[in-house]
């Protein structure tokens, strides 16, 4: 496969993401032919000028989004038409144009990423949505982003599937290369980095694969998880870390678990896991999550209602993913209906989706549970103030919300105001230990964890 024939096969890939069926099909698959590439400008060939005013007027900067997203350089795109007498435009008709057109100044990224990296061009810092649930994990990454090496190194962010680990590793690789387009930056899965140990074995092709690696400026891993119980991938990754790690280069890795909790790592990879800065990411409250849909439909030009907006953010809690899916969805069902959407009908079409029967428990819930029983504002709780009226509440609520969430201790304390994870402790221990002679927290705790359960 010829090397244009390539690239816009991995173009058409990203463009079926963003594009409409139809669109995709009528003007893309079938009626686009890559005829050169020559001095960072890709010619593609359109059947006729109506295709191609509209493709120049609409869809231009979408297609050279998607050839830098596989390419991670800036490539001028230009449309031509076939010949009136359907003769095939020739490679080297669309060559011999290449010096009548206006150069365009582009990033000169090192070859070492453009042949490495797939970049997602819309995970980026400014696109990252910020609460509670992600702050340190963000401020840690752009530090390390801003800085290589200089803090926090191994970076090791964990937390469940679809809350943001993998926007901040193509966030931080993406604003390493904007400040040095020299550094020699490598971002890919556990899984990536297996197969290709795999087929250096195979291939005999070991000094290459290692120069590939150990070499880099940065390595990104992805879902670092993957290779525990694999003993010579992680002998492999042993020595990579090491050699990095020598070189006084930044190592990066998510999970989606702390390196003390992943099930059949070796020690000593969990003890280099450990040397750096260990931080989560968790499920975002439901201002976060508003948030991210807000910020998603502006992002996509969604015409949809506050009330639409407010109903998914509160019924869908456990990632982002789903989320910005069910957004999807309903914009799709908008399009169907071909009018505005009322509240009544998206939970009519959703219904099967959102159970609110079988909703769980988060923490904004018990926070307004208990911020009801107690006669105080969710202000307060989350505030600094350390009075008897608001301190002991707050404590309840970090002691429910270890009984009855999958939460973590750094993301209770995030949540209820920033506090550090011995500060849920403490008050999780407090109340434990109160419960055991008084009786009337006792009864108290009971009629707040029924209504919690009612209230879902």
């Amino acid at each position: 496969m010829s090397f244009k024939t390539e690239l816009w096969n991995n173009a058409l890939e990203y463009l079926e993401d963003e594009l409409s069926d139809f669109v995709f099909k009528e003007y893309f698959e079938t009626s686009i032919t890559p005829l050169a590439y020559e001095n960072d400008t890709f010619f593609l060939q359109v059947p006729d000028e109506g295709n191609k005013i509209l493709l120049e007027g609409q869809y231009a900067v979408l297609v050279e989004n998607a050839l830098k997203y596989y390419t991670q350089r800036y490539i001028k795109v230009k449309f031509v038409v076939a010949s009136s007498n359907d003769m095939v435009y020739s490679e080297n008709e669309a060559i011999d144009e290449i010096a009548a057109a206006e150069p365009k100044p582009s990033v000169e990224y090192n070859v070492y990423n453009t042949s490495y990296i797939q970049f997602n061009p819309k995970y980026t810092f400014d696109s990252f949505v910020v609460g509670p649930n992600n702050r340190f994990a963000h401020a840690a990454s752009l530090a390390v982003a801003d800085a290589p090496a200089k803090k926090y190194n191994p970076l090791f962010i964990y937390g469940g599937v679809g809350l943001g680990k993998t926007h901040l590793m193509h966030a931080i690789a993406q604003h390493i290369l904007r400040k040095d387009p020299t550094k020699k930056v490598v971002l890919l899965s556990s899984e990536q980095f297996l197969n290709e140990f795999l087929d250096a074995i195979q291939n005999k092709t070991n000094v290459q694969f290692r120069n590939k690696y150990r070499n880099a400026d940065v390595l990104l891993i992805d879902d670092i998880q993957f290779i525990a119980g694999k003993n010579e991938t992680q002998n492999e990754f042993f020595h990579t870390f090491n050699a990095l790690q020598g070189s006084n280069k930044q190592i990066i890795l998510t999970s989606d678990k702390p390196p003390k909790e992943i099930p059949h790592l070796e020690d000593r990879l969990r003890s280099r896991f450990s040397l750096g800065l260990i931080c989560d990411i968790s499920m975002p409250d439901f201002e976060t999550r508003l948030a991210i849909l807000r910020k998603k439909a502006k992002e996509e030009n969604y015409q949809v209602s506050n009330e639409i907006l407010n109903y998914i953010a509160e019924n869908i809690e456990s990632n982002i993913r789903e989320l910005e899916g069910l957004l999807l969805k309903v914009m799709a069902l908008n399009e169907f209906y071909n009018k505005p959407l009322t509240l009544d009908l998206v939970k009519k079409q959703l219904k099967d989706i959102i159970d609110i029967s079988d909703k769980k428990i988060s923490m904004d819930l018990i926070t307004k549970v208990v911020c009801d029983y107690y006669n105080i504002s969710k202000a307060d709780i989350l505030s600094k103030r350390r009075t008897k009226n608001i301190a002991f509440p707050r404590q309840i609520s970090m002691y429910l919300s270890r009984e009855l969430t999958d939460s973590s201790l750094p993301a209770i304390g995030d949540y209820y105001g920033g506090r550090d994870h011995s500060t849920v402790i403490h008050g999780y221990d407090k109340i434990k230990e109160e419960l055991k002679t008084n009786g009337t927290l006792e009864e108290e705790i009971k009629k707040i964890t029924l209504e919690i359960k009612n209230s879902k």
